[in-house]
Formats: structure tokens, C-alpha cells, sequence
């Protein structure tokens, strides 16, 4: 729970005054049986003592005093529980916006924020105020009202305990369940091409129903505790109402004081009674933050603390880089070991595993160099904010994500300040001239679900409109045509050699099919994290080696498809 008060403690004048309207509300909730007990005594029981007139204006003055002070405590009770859902709305966003967009809510948290201030600071109020009408009535009553709330809110607690692990284990399914869910929607076209949605149903369907057992299970337990609660209580206020007529008996107490007493039980029982809620949203809390915890306890990138400005993108280079990923054996990469300037496009190739996809989280700062030195014009990595060099990438994967909306607004996502003239201009930098003829409103239009619908290769074609959008200095092509077929990636090949002979960027081009990258002007050749030939599409060839290998398979395989 150190989270949620570290949270909380950035909202330390709006719960102060929360707090403040809550005991407002609830000393003149409290005034109320007191004022009556005082009718009662001084009028009701003795109404011979007084003149009709001295009555009816005693009575009618303790009368507009209770009218008076149950409008004061309504009001107090209005702004308190504006201040507080103010709090609990300032914390959710708070939470929300720095880490749990897409893993984590807590609800839990806030129900616990107004359940510590509607039950436990009212409780403490009434408490207080109970405790100091008492001492001045019977001071035996003192010890009798502490001991009866200590017990209760021990019993509770003690009760509640299994809730927690519960919650636990509710969150932890939930989590599975969202997780199955999006990847069930995300291969929707698989499931029902292959007939298998009765089998994806009856999985989702199995998570679903442990949640809904351990949903009950969290009911009965919670019921038994409300059980244990009310039945206490109830023991409680009765025990206190016969002790309060013994008094009486006694001749110690009067009946208008017997009658406050035992309004304020209600007073101080009722809350008392709700502290079970409050250890239950404790407990609920406890689970859903220990998640979130661990979420922000995940170590963050490191930025140095006086970093270097790299400015305008002209070289990087990999000097000896070596890296093992954490759960590997054997390293990914060793002792890589180029230099590429502005106006150059190089590419990797390799078989699968060869090393290509981890240099290329190297390059953009996702991995850090176990030993060696990533430079950025002459800067280490070490000594920069990756977030000014990312702003100077582009990158176009093989898996495009589009947005539903329009094509303005998909390019726009990476710069937002971009001009129409800006899109257009890339758009036809990335070829996409035959989409916009057909788009009946130009950039306007809407692309996928209500919309136009697009190829594969009209998708890689805005990919790359979209990358080139950013004007960056550094444009990565991360097997970018593999999914695409041989027509379309002929002419996804042919943008990106139109815009390599720009030479306005740094092109580093990630493939596997040999043809897209022939025209780099290095090719470096990766097999178990090592660089084992470095050329030219034509001097590899000559090589003879692993290069002419995968093109001679390449080549072949292609053959073969023609010929079919």
C-alpha cells in the first residue's frame, strides 16, 4: 500500500478538506439525538413545569436547532462527497497515465478512498464525540463504547484476511482472460477459417469460469463476514441498551439521555459495521496494487544525467558490440563492427536466429551493448537521450498497423503538425499514387472497417509514407516485403531503391528475401551473431560463400514457382 499513499500524498489539501467536511458532517449528525434527548428531559418529561407559551417556545426553539443542524450537516455532506470523488477521479487519472493504459486499473483503490473517509475518519468523529457526551453523562460508558468498536474491527480484520488472497487470484485470471481474449480477436480469421470457434469458445470459456468460482467464493466469504458482523453488533447494542437501563434503575441516567445514548449507538455501530467493507476494499486494493507495484518496480531506461546533443543524424556506428539476451546461452551478436554515413543504404541478411532483429533493437536503444560501443555522430550511446535519436528514425515493419480512420489521420500519427501539402508529398515519395485514385476523398478518405479497403502492398506503401512523414534521418526497414507477394514486393522493392537514391537518409534495410536488397551498398551477411561476409550483392556472389548459397536457393525456389 506504500504506492497508494505515495499517490495520495499529492492530494494532501483536497483531503484535508474532505476531512474537514466529513467531521463537519458528522458532529452535527451528532447534535441531532442530543437535541433531542434534551426535548425529551427538560420538556417531555416535566411538561407541568412550564407556562403553555414558555413550552411551545422552548420546544419550537430545540426543534428549528435540529432543523438547523441537519441542513448544515447535508450541506457539509454534499461538498464532502464532491471533494472526495474530485480526489478519487484526480487518482485514477494519476494511475492511469503513468502506467496502466493497457495492463491495470484500480477501482479497488479508489472504492478504498471513499470507504477511508465516509467509514473510518466518520467513525473517528463519532467515536469522539460518543467518548466526550458519555464521560460528561456515566464515565463507566467510556471503556465499554472503545472496547466494543476495538473488538469489532479486530473480528473483521481477522475475517477479511482470506479476501485478499482471493482478489489475488481474481486479478491474476483477469489479466489471462484479457490477454486470451485479444489474441483470440487478433486471429479471428485463423479460428474461423479452420472451424476451431467452438474450440477457442469453450477455452476462453474455461478462465471465465474460474473467475466466476473465485468471484463466489469472494461472495461467501464476504456474506459470512457481513453475517459475523451484523451479529456482533447487533450483541453489542444490546448489551450497551441493557447496561443503559440498569442506569436508569439506578436513577444515574435520564430516559432523554438513555434515548441519545442509544441514538449514537447507531451512530458509531453503523460505520462500525461498514468497517467491513472498508478491510474488504483494503484487501482488494492490496491485490490490484501489488500488480501495479510491480510495474513501476520494473527498472526504467537509464538517461545520463547530462546527456549530449547528437543534433542532425549524419553516422552511427557498432565498434566490438557483443550482446547474450538474459535468457540465452550463447551470445546473439559478436564483435560487430561498421560504420554507415548519410547517403548509404546497407543491409543485413542471414538465416533465421543469424542476429538481424536484435542488431536492429540495438540501433534504436530497446537493447544495450553488453561490451562495445554504439556511436550516434561520434557520441556513445551511452552518453545521449535515445529519445532524440528516436525522433530521427523511421521505421516500416513487415507487420503494417494501421488505424481505422483516414489516411490523414494515419500518417499524421507520427507528426501531428504536418501539413496536407507534407502528406502529399510523401505519399507520392511512397508511390501510393493509385490508392489516392481510387480514394473518392483524397487523404479524407477512410480506410478499413466503413472505408476503402487496401492491399498488403497499399499498407506498406502508407507504412512507408508514414516513416518518411517523421523526416527522418535514419529509416529502418525491418523485412518489410517478406509478407507480401512476388509482384507487390518487386514494387515495394523499387520505392525504397527511389527513395535510397535520395541519399537524404541513413537506409538500413533488414531482409531475408535477397532481391529487395541487392542495390545496398553493403550487404553484411550475419550466421550465430557474426558477421561472416561483408560486400556487395555482385561481389558476394563472387564469394561464393553462405551469400550464394541463400541466392542460389532463392533463386531457385523462385524458379520453381514461375514454372508452376
Amino acid at each position: 500500500m506504500d504506492v497508494f499513499f505515495r499517490y495520495l500524498k499529492n492530494y494532501k489539501g483536497l483531503i484535508l478538506l474532505a476531512l474537514v467536511l466529513a467531521a463537519i458532517n458528522q458532529v452535527f449528525s451528532l447534535l441531532d439525538p442530543y437535541i433531542f434527548g434534551q426535548i425529551i428531559d427538560r420538556y417531555a418529561s416535566k411538561p407541568e413545569a412550564y407556562q403553555e407559551s414558555e413550552f411551545i417556545k422552548g420546544v419550537g426553539l430545540l426543534i428549528l436547532a435540529a432543523i438547523g443542524v441537519a441542513m448544515v450537516s447535508r450541506i457539509a455532506k454534499a461538498f464532502q462527497d464532491y471533494v472526495t470523488n474530485l480526489i478519487i477521479q484526480q487518482f485514477g487519472a494519476r494511475v492511469y497515465t503513468d502506467g496502466l493504459k493497457h495492463s491495470l486499473q484500480l477501482p479497488f483503490s479508489e472504492k478504498f478512498i471513499s470507504n477511508a473517509v465516509n467509514v473510518i475518519f466518520v467513525s473517528i468523529v463519532g467515536i469522539v464525540f460518543v467518548v466526550i457526551y458519555a464521560m460528561m453523562v456515566e464515565p463507566v460508558l467510556v471503556p465499554i463504547y472503545f472496547g466494543a468498536s476495538a473488538l469489532l474491527f479486530l473480528l473483521t480484520n481477522f475475517l477479511s484476511k482470506k479476501i485478499k488472497a482471493i482478489q489475488k487470484n481474481i486479478v491474476k485470471e483477469t489479466n489471462i482472460l484479457a490477454g486470451a481474449t485479444t489474441e483470440s480477436l487478433r486471429n479471428i480469421e485463423l479460428i474461423k477459417s479452420l472451424g476451431l470457434t467452438d474450440q477457442e469458445v469453450n477455452r476462453l470459456n474455461a478462465t471465465t469460469q474460474k473467475i466466476l468460482q473465485l468471484e463466489l467464493k469472494k461472495v461467501r466469504g464476504i456474506r459470512s463476514i457481513s453475517f459475523a458482523q451484523g451479529t456482533f453488533v447487533n450483541l453489542l447494542r444490546q448489551s450497551i441498551m441493557y447496561f443503559l437501563l440498569y442506569l436508569i434503575f439506578k436513577d444515574e441516567l435520564s430516559v432523554g439521555q438513555l434515548m441519545t445514548l442509544q441514538f449514537y449507538s447507531f451512530f458509531i455501530f453503523g460505520p462500525l459495521q461498514e468497517m467491513g467493507n472498508v478491510v474488504l476494499s483494503y484487501r482488494e486494493a492490496e491485490a490490484s496494487l501489488y500488480n501495479f507495484k510491480n510495474i513501476l518496480s520494473s527498472p526504467i531506461e537509464a538517461v545520463p544525467e547530462h546527456p549530449k546533443q547528437i543534433g542532425e543524424l549524419q553516422t552511427f556506428a557498432f565498434q566490438d558490440v557483443h550482446f547474450t539476451h538474459k535468457s540465452g546461452t550463447n551470445p546473439a551478436l559478436e564483435n560487430i563492427c561498421f560504420t554507415v554515413k548519410k547517403g548509404e543504404t546497407i543491409a543485413f541478411v542471414g538465416p533465421s536466429g543469424a542476429g538481424k532483429t536484435t542488431l536492429v533493437k540495438l540501433l534504436v536503444g530497446l537493447y544495450r551493448a553488453e561490451t562495445g560501443q554504439i556511436l550516434y555522430n561520434g557520441i556513445s550511446s551511452q552518453e545521449i537521450n535515445m529519445e532524440e535519436l528516436r525522433s530521427q528514425i523511421g521505421f516500416v515493419t513487415q507487420d503494417t498497423q494501421l488505424f481505422s480512420g483516414t489516411i490523414k489521420e494515419n500518417l499524421l500519427f507520427v507528426n501531428p503538425g504536418a501539413t496536407d501539402d507534407e502528406i502529399q508529398e510523401v505519399l507520392e515519395m511512397a508511390a501510393c499514387q493509385s490508392l489516392l485514385a481510387r480514394s473518392e476523398h483524397g487523404i479524407m478518405s477512410v480506410i478499413g472497417e466503413g472505408g476503402i479497403k487496401i492491399s498488403g502492398g497499399e499498407k506498406q506503401r502508407l507504412s512507408i509514407a508514414r516513416a518518411l512523414l517523421r523526416k527522418p534521418k535514419l529509416i529502418v526497414f525491418d523485412e518489410a516485403t517478406s509478407a507480401l507477394d512476388s509482384i507487390t514486393e518487386n514494387d515495394i522493392t523499387v520505392t525504397i531503391q527511389k527513395i535510397s537514391a535520395r541519399k537524404e537518409h541513413i537506409l538500413v534495410l533488414i531482409a531475408h528475401r535477397l532481391s529487395t536488397i541487392m542495390h545496398a551498398n553493403r550487404i553484411f551477411v550475419l550466421e550465430k551473431g557474426n558477421v561472416v561476409e561483408t560486400g556487395s550483392h555482385e561481389s558476394l556472389l563472387q564469394e561464393k560463400g553462405l551469400y550464394y548459397a541463400m541466392w542460389r536457393q532463392q533463386i531457385g525456389e523462385r524458379a520453381i514457382t514461375l514454372s508452376n
